[in-house]
């Protein structure tokens, strides 16, 4: 059984590094020249959001510090992969959708596609986020993260939630093909229910409490962590201070 769940992982990975290099996968899907949008979404009057964030293909980082709800940078050479970004206010509630376009297929040629997303740290946050193939870089640990829903893809993805926590955290991740990494504060209770898929869960230095994994942290907010394996491994680590950007 390991022996076939490393050649699965193994395999996968190749394939998210096939489709990210450019290999002809489809021939409806042709490049072009790159093209790079800025884009910006103002929070109007909205107390709290819920964003939905959908990527097929490609590179994404996601991070704080924004002045708007959302500040994006968006570079693709597929034209069918231009970003769709909706975004409305109703009785106080922020929806935003930001989502790759239905051509989530291979690229003829060598293919690019990322996205470098900012969103405000203020703003109550829920946020749920579907991953394809590639590679994903999370920093979510300024945010004023109330829920978190992840749906990791095939590729490399990296979770920081270290920082300064002002509220609980309900986060569950779902993990797909390949290796995620979850980074976690040392300084905040931390409570992680774990099982594992056709692959491995690595638990760093948290101790393991009954079904949870937990750290040493005595604090009024607990982060609770529930992570599904799939097929590939998962790794939770524990740091101090900021998240790294």
């Amino acid at each position: 059984m390991d022996r076939m769940a490393n050649m699965l992982r193994v395999g996968v990975i190749l394939l998210a590094a096939t489709v990210l290099g450019g290999c002809n996968l489809a021939d409806d899907e042709w490049v072009g020249d790159l093209r790079t949008e800025t884009r910006t979404v103002k929070l109007g009057d909205a107390k709290s959001v819920q964003a939905e964030i959908e990527m097929g293909v490609g590179k994404l980082k996601l991070a704080g510090d924004a002045k708007d709800l959302l500040e994006g940078d968006f570079s693709y050479n597929v034209e069918r992969w231009k970003p769709e970004i909706e975004y409305s206010v109703t009785g106080g509630r922020g929806r935003l959708t930001v989502r790759q376009h239905e051509g989530n297929r291979g690229g003829h040629g060598h293919v690019r596609n990322e996205w470098d997303l900012r969103v405000n740290d203020k703003v109550p946050l829920d946020l749920n986020i579907s991953l394809g193939v590639g590679k994903s870089t999370l920093t979510l640990g300024s945010l004023a993260l109330n829920r978190l829903n992840l749906n990791l893809g095939v590729g490399e993805t990296v979770v920081d939630l270290t920082g300064d926590w002002k509220n609980d955290l309900d986060a569950r991740i779902e993990g797909g093909v390949g290796q995620a990494t979850i980074r976690l504060p040392e300084d905040t209770a931390v409570r992680v229910r774990a099982s594992g898929g056709i692959g491995q869960i690595q638990a760093g230095n948290l101790k393991k409490d009954g079904d949870v994994y937990v750290n040493d942290a005595k604090s009024d907010v607990t982060l609770r962590v529930t992570v599904e394996g799939g097929i590939g491994q998962i790794r939770l680590e524990t740091a101090k201070g900021r998240p790294a950007i």
